[in-house]
């Protein structure tokens, strides 16, 4: 293992100013809308579960999926609460069924070909009780096209690290992605040595034509689009966009 660890080891670090209690209300808000009693959570993709741990606070039961068993390490660290399960959102199959299914933080967005994307959906239909709801975000293709991703930097510390983050992104027009490109610098406060690390994340951008087209051959259908955090209408400027859809 590297001195400072992986990605899992300081994602939450990098995230630390993300509202992931106000995001957690505003699901609670839309399941109170659009499925009131719901009792079961799943999450596909939940990373380290800060998002489930907040779900289940609220009374939720939650389970959890993701195919990084590092962010599931530390999720189950911090959470006694939820079950996490190890698998792939396009293929898993937990041999139950939720009143809700959710997808947070861009998870569709990772699925970058079409066969991967309608796979996922097809998961979340499975897993989803009769009248249950499935909740995700994406990257909205009509703002990402005209407001382009542009090169970021972000500075975040805490006692032990200090990390600075370089997002510089790519983009591929004929696939309708965006390659983000990130190297990472991690300092140990403590002996002053500094470990860089490079990865690429791959992430589509997505359409409601194709999502209804995708969504229609899962058998599921929207009820509610809107942009994430605000309920304003789908634009040019909205990045950040949800579906709630149901069976």
């Amino acid at each position: 293992m590297h001195v400072f660890g992986n990605y899992s080891h300081y994602y939450n670090l990098l995230y630390k100013d993300k509202d992931y209690a106000g995001e957690a209300e505003y699901i609670r808000r839309l399941i109170s809308c659009h499925r009131p009693g719901a009792e079961t959570v799943l999450d596909l993709g939940c990373g380290t579960g800060r998002h489930d741990l907040l779900l289940a606070g609220m009374g939720y039961t939650v389970s959890g999926v993701d195919q990084s068993e590092e962010m599931l390490a530390v999720a189950s660290a911090h959470d006694s609460v939820c079950r996490f399960h190890h698998g792939d959102i396009r293929s898993v199959r937990l041999e139950e069924k939720f009143d809700v299914v959710v997808s947070l933080f861009h998870v569709m967005s990772y699925q970058v070909n079409t066969e991967d994307l309608r796979a996922a959906l097809t998961t979340a239909e499975a897993h989803l009780n009769p009248n249950g709801i499935f909740i995700f975000d994406f990257w909205y293709g009509p703002a990402v096209l005209t407001d382009r991703p542009v090169v970021r930097v972000k500075r975040l510390e805490d006692e032990a690290i200090a990390v600075t983050r370089i997002a510089e992104p790519v983009m591929f027009p004929n696939d309708n992605c965006v390659d983000v490109n990130y190297q990472v610098f991690i300092r140990s406060k403590a002996g002053g040595q500094t470990e860089e690390l490079c990865e690429t994340h791959r992430m589509r951008y997505l359409f409601r034509p194709e999502i209804d087209l995708l969504l229609k051959e899962s058998g599921l259908k929207i009820v509610e689009i809107a942009e994430w955090l605000t309920g304003k209408k789908p634009g040019f400027d909205t990045w950040g966009v949800y579906c709630v859809v149901r069976r």
